[in-house]
């Protein structure tokens, strides 16, 4: 590899290699070496090796994947973080073209001078990367309004796993393309199983002129729903609208340290609109909460005061709690954060929250519940340590029956984290449950042609 790269590009010392071979999930595997590529020329003779060896090839951007998906079992971890290049903003197509390892944050602290965002935002948006948003087809807190990385990928510059490394091209500039089959839309969401990416081409869209963030803590449930219901149909879209239950609200809370009061269910949301609607949007959402029995109501009206009075922070540290949680409740044991991502139809979300309630309550789970509310993904998430075998299959148990309950209100039990390897069985489940499983057929199909030696990210997805 040093041969091949450069000293500089490739680390095999194990104390880095394992900080490189872990996830926040609690999931952890093992790596020979950890290399840097820096250009495509580096990924091309990369991919033409491991190739001709027979290597696998594990890609990893930041590793906030929560499914195991970005977790090594052996090979060579590829880390793109050396790729981080912010090639071109042009305002007038509408577009940006970045390297994989390019963070979220980052790229757009840059758009912000062009009056631009890139509107996906995971949680993990300082943190998490171009790369891995585009494999895991993330979505995010934005996602009520703006959808998830499969509607803002234009175009891909990929290197194929064969004998040369050969690049390839795909899709367009242009916010409109047809060549044939959607190549793109095939290897977002895919995980890193079918090629590896060496830029993108994104739609980036204005900023808001102004916008509206109304944080409101409900006394129950129905309280929740019933504002949920009126902002859905009142014909204003929100831009961001999330939720958490009251036991998440407390736990979060202390982690962001919010210093406000807070009970209650919560739900957050924002409205994007011109200057002169902000005090007349302020007041309508003021309204709305309170009178659903709002207990308290604190609003921002810009973007800017929302993060200044920490609106958004405890919506963020949902996935952090969980970690220190962990920490905390079981000090030196290895621990997991099994965090579901099922999405129902909107209009089946009270059922679903009170079947998660049912299910945990009859697993004897602490279970900690939040999610993007506005696109109906939720995210029941629950703590375990990996040295209590009656706990993990438990959790286990527990696991496949929130599936179920998604797929029995006609929703799905894999949204924005991917399958990984968590969700390998789930995924058959699903085909099974839908008639679907030459799919399954399909899609292992499909990796031999674009894969054909089964070295990119094995392991992940398929059984």
């Amino acid at each position: 590899m040093r041969k091949l790269l450069g000293r500089s590009k490739v680390v095999d010392d194990p104390a880095i290699v394992n900080l490189y071979s872990r996830e926040p999930s609690g999931y952890r595997g093992s790596s020979l070496t950890v290399v840097f590529p820096e250009s495509l020329e580096d990924l091309s003779r990369l991919a033409s090796f491991a190739y001709n060896h027979g290597i696998p090839l594990y890609p990893q951007g930041s590793t906030t994947s929560l499914s195991g998906s970005a977790v090594p079992e052996g090979g060579l971890i590829v880390s793109f973080e050396r790729m981080w290049r912010i090639k071109e903003v042009n305002v007038l197509d509408s577009i940006t073209v970045v390297e994989p390892g390019v963070r979220l944050g980052d790229l757009n602290s840059v758009l912000a001078s062009y009056g631009y965002m890139f509107p996906v935002d995971p949680a993990s948006v300082n943190t998490a990367t171009v790369g891995g948003a585009v494999n895991n087809g993330s979505g995010g807190m934005r996602g009520a309004k703006y959808g998830s990385m499969r509607d803002w990928v234009l175009g891909l510059k990929v290197i194929l796993a064969d004998e040369k490394g050969s690049p390839l091209e795909l899709g367009c500039r242009t916010l409109v393309c047809h060549r044939g089959f959607d190549l793109v839309g095939l290897i977002v969401g895919s995980e890193g199983t079918l090629a590896l990416i060496s830029e993108a081409i994104l739609r980036i869209t204005p900023l808001p002129e102004s916008s509206v963030t109304a944080l409101a803590f409900l006394p129950d449930l129905d309280s929740l729903i019933r504002v949920y219901e009126d902002l859905k149909s009142s014909g204003v879209q929100a831009t961001i609208l999330e939720f958490m239950d009251p036991k998440t609200v407390e736990l979060a809370s202390k982690t962001a340290g919010f210093k406000e009061e807070v009970e209650g269910y919560m739900i957050l949301a924002t409205v994007d609109c011109n200057v002169e609607g902000v005090a007349r949007i302020e007041d309508w959402l003021r309204k709305l909460m309170l009178n659903h029995g709002a207990l308290k109501v604190y609003t921002a009206r810009s973007i800017e005061e929302a993060e200044v009075k920490g609106l958004f922070s405890i919506r963020r540290s949902l996935v952090p709690s969980q970690v220190r949680l962990g920490a905390s409740r079981y000090p030196s044991r290895e621990v997991t954060v099994y965090i579901e991502d099922i999405s129902v139809p909107p209009s089946k979300l009270a059922e679903a929250l009170r079947g998660i309630e049912v299910i945990s309550s009859e697993k004897n789970l602490d279970v900690y519940v939040g999610g993007h509310i506005g696109d109906g993904n939720i995210h029941p998430t629950v703590v375990i340590p990996l040295d209590d075998e009656r706990l993990v299959k438990v959790a286990e148990e527990w696991h496949f029956e929130i599936a179920k309950l998604a797929l029995e209100l006609g929703g799905t039990m894999s949204s924005e984290h991917g399958i990984g390897l968590r969700k390998k069985e789930l995924l058959v489940e699903e085909l099974r449950y839908i008639g679907g499983l030459k799919a399954l057929e399909l899609m292992k199909e499909i990796k031999k042609v674009f894969d054909p030696k089964g070295i990119l990210n094995p392991g992940k997805i398929f059984i």
